[in-house]
């Protein structure tokens, strides 16, 4: 593992007006979908929508319409006279006559693409204005590719209408699984063990079940007898941003920590609380050698306000069991 733990870097494409053609090239297909006329703001059911959400609604569901039978003019015609459409790449079409060229050159190249879109909010600006935020997705014939974008439209009230004024989209990568935010230490997955005159521990890691955590498992034995076990759970925190652990000792201890990805391995920031109330802290940092070992290295140990010295164990994985 050794210089072979590169980060996870995910690159995933979301695709506009223009931007489909090179997915359908090469990237690979994606499940097709087939689109709802159009889906109410999402925060409400549609027997309470206010009467300014249904209508605007009722222009979604009439633009998947005009786009699924591919009618340029009528996509053209959701817009007023001297509407805009600006793409995720910044691309500006003014005026009823550019945005017509667009869709016409669109469907040339994917006749049978559908769209659905999702409303998220609907809120008014001022007198005959209204903003609209959503999320539309384009599957290409076949599920060949899709591009899934956020938007957001500016309508403006004309009669019994709410053609667009102004519409704006941008990239909108799908958020990253928890699992593939661990994958980064999912080295650790497999059975290790340290010997020292201290004392033997045997460390175990598997994936959960459901792939969001890798769950850890710590046994301490002296003379041959058992003398502590540990449980650890480490999963993803969005709101953070960072892999957090939660660990829970078979005295009734537990600590948390906090994991930062350096180049040979990681650093572990984590604070614990004894069985009888008092607290803890510590910096553990761990360093890959190989697939096969790795160091730990314990540091600003504190426990109770004193402060203990260090201490570091050498890691191998454990070797397979014979065949019996």
């Amino acid at each position: 593992m050794n210089g072979g733990m590169a980060k996870v870097w995910m690159a995933v494409m979301a695709l506009g007006w223009a931007g489909l053609e090179s997915a359908a090239q090469g990237q690979s297909a994606a499940p097709a979908a087939t689109p709802p006329a159009a889906v109410a703001v999402q925060s409400a059911a549609p027997a309470a929508l206010s009467a300014l959400e249904a209508a605007i609604v009722r222009e979604s569901e009439a633009t998947v319409k005009s786009f699924n039978t591919a009618d340029a003019t009528a996509m053209a015609g959701h817009f007023l006279e001297k509407g805009e459409l600006v793409d995720e790449n910044g691309n500006v079409y003014e005026g009823r006559a550019q945005i017509t060229e667009l869709f016409k050159n669109f469907f040339t190249k994917f006749p049978k693409a559908v769209i659905e879109m999702q409303v998220t909010s609907v809120r008014p600006v001022g007198d005959g204005l209204a903003v609209e935020e959503g999320e539309r997705r384009i599957t290409a014939e076949n599920g060949a590719a899709t591009a899934q974008l956020h938007y957001m439209a500016l309508r403006s009230k004309q009669g019994d209408r709410w053609p667009i004024a102004s519409y704006r989209e941008f990239i909108d990568d799908p958020k990253p699984a928890a699992q593939e935010m661990l994958l980064p230490a999912s080295w650790l997955v497999g059975d290790w063990i340290d010997e020292s005159p201290e004392g033997r521990s045997e460390i175990s890691f598997k994936w959960s079940e459901d792939g969001n955590f890798l769950l850890g498992q710590y046994t301490l034995s002296e003379g041959g007898q058992v003398t502590s076990k540990s449980q650890q759970r480490i999963g993803w925190d969005p709101v953070e941003q960072m892999l957090r652990s939660w660990t829970f000792d078979s005295d009734g201890g537990f600590s948390t920590g906090e994991w930062a990805q350096v180049d040979d391995g990681w650093v572990v920031k984590s604070e614990a609380t004894m069985p009888d109330g008092t607290t803890g802290s510590a910096t553990m940092t761990i360093t890959i050698k190989d697939e096969d070992h790795f160091l730990v290295r314990s540091t600003d140990r504190i426990i109770a306000g004193v402060e203990e010295p260090d201490f570091e164990m050498q890691v191998a994985r454990k070797p397979p069991q014979p065949a019996k």
